[in-house]
């Protein structure tokens, strides 16, 4: 009986030891809780985005991982769905507790997780080229912003094609804040905008649209349509021989479109981009050669899968100098000004007052065979903008978004 007895409390004790083991082997590693879209209109701009932080992660697990940590991560799928978005991202910071979130493809998924992360102890990276202006301490933005794109873009347009110009944007803030940026620039340089359009998410007829442009007689054309539907445009356009330049913050680099569709439907379209999978340096080169590997069926390496590698690679940085994953000893880093690493497109940072960062940008044109050529070299752009019109992260945080027509209050 006493050996029965004995016998049992040996086996809870044992039972009770691995249970401890594997709660400190969890605790031991670093999580990384990620919303990316893959599945529904988007997917093929997020199935990438998965892809980019995995291979990240496998290449920093077998390094050593983050402080000696090996990084661990828990994927959902929002499916485009604002709702999901909060749902998850509450079930990752609070159930799961991650030390960081990363991910949302559209602005208005960014702004539904926001409020969430700003009620929290846990930081947020987002990862995609955006409208810009969130002045966020919570958040640090990877991707390019307008005065990377638009500042860059547009005067080069301008000059190139002319001052009249038709804007076609998806019906929500993305579209919306671009259009804002397009015209404020446009208004400085003297040019017009002769139309505007606002598409909603899913519309893939654009029969009207293009007469509208047939009858207006623009220059040029400013695309800002988002998603495999609205995408329809271009092959719909090239039909009705509509023939009119096209320039854009988000084509090619984003959604490969010039592969996707045969010529001429991306013909004579303009972009700025920080990356394309064109780009033909030798770390850029370098890196494509290790994500094929990993990803042979993989069609195109685009600007969030990219932006999304190298958003782990900031992150790991940034705990590595902090010797830490909370959210205030990475900031205090961040606004060193010394939050730094080397990427594919080359060496880039993050800036103290805004927490955006800067970024190789370059203008990329699309031929008619749908051969993308770097036009012209711009260079290191800093994300200057916010800073200039009065956003300091490193002494107040509004957690506002400011915008051309909306800015800080002095």
């Amino acid at each position: 009986m006493r050996l029965s007895i004995l016998k049992n409390c040996l086996g809870a004790l044992a039972a009770l030891a691995m249970l401890s083991a594997a709660s400190v082997a969890a605790k031991d590693k670093i999580s990384i809780g990620l919303l990316e879209d893959v599945s529904g209109d988007i997917a093929l701009m997020g199935a990438p985005k998965l892809n980019g932080t995995m291979l990240a992660v496998e290449e920093i697990n077998k390094a050593g991982g983050i402080m000696g940590r090996q990084v661990e991560v828990t994927h959902l799928d929002p499916q485009m769905d604002n709702a999901r978005y909060q749902e998850f991202a509450r079930r990752l910071i609070k159930r799961d507790k991650v030390d960081v979130l990363i991910g949302g493809i559209t602005s208005a998924s960014r702004e539904a997780i926001r409020p969430i992360v700003n009620r929290s102890d846990t930081f947020y990276f987002y990862t995609n080229q955006y409208e810009g202006g969130v002045c966020d301490g919570d958040m640090v933005s990877t991707g390019a912003v307008p005065e990377q794109q638009f500042s860059t873009l547009i005067p080069w347009m301008v000059e190139k094609f002319g001052k009249n110009v038709y804007i076609i944007a998806a019906d929500y803030n993305f579209g919306q804040l671009s259009a804002v940026w397009t015209r404020s620039i446009l208004g400085k340089l003297g040019g017009n905008v002769i139309g505007e359009e606002f598409i909603p998410l899913g519309v893939s007829q654009f029969g009207q649209t293009i007469q509208n442009i047939q009858k207006a007689k623009p220059d040029w054309l400013m695309m800002l349509n988002v998603g495999a539907a609205q995408d329809s445009f271009f092959e719909q356009a090239a039909a009705a021989k509509l023939n009119v330049p096209m320039g854009s913050s988000i084509k090619i680099m984003l959604g490969f479109e010039h592969k996707r569709f045969s010529p001429p439907a991306l013909t004579n379209m303009h972009a700025v981009a920080n990356w394309f999978e064109e780009i033909n340096t030798p770390a850029a080169e370098d890196f494509k050669k290790r994500w094929h590997a990993k990803f042979p069926d993989e069609k195109y390496i685009n600007d969030m899968g990219y932006n999304a590698y190298v958003t782990v690679y900031m992150y790991k940085m940034l705990v590595e100098k902090a010797q830490s994953t909370k959210k205030a000893a990475l900031r205090k880093v961040i606004a060193t000004g010394d939050a730094c690493i080397d990427a594919p497109e080359g060496r880039i940072c993050i800036d103290p007052k805004s927490q955006h960062t800067s970024h190789h940008m370059r203008l990329i044109s699309v031929d008619g065979a749908h051969k993308v050529h770097v036009t012209k070299d711009f260079g290191l752009i800093k994300p200057y903008w916010l800073g200039e019109v009065g956003c300091d992260l490193t002494k107040h945080d509004p957690k506002e978004q400011y915008d051309p027509n909306h800015l800080p209050k002095k």
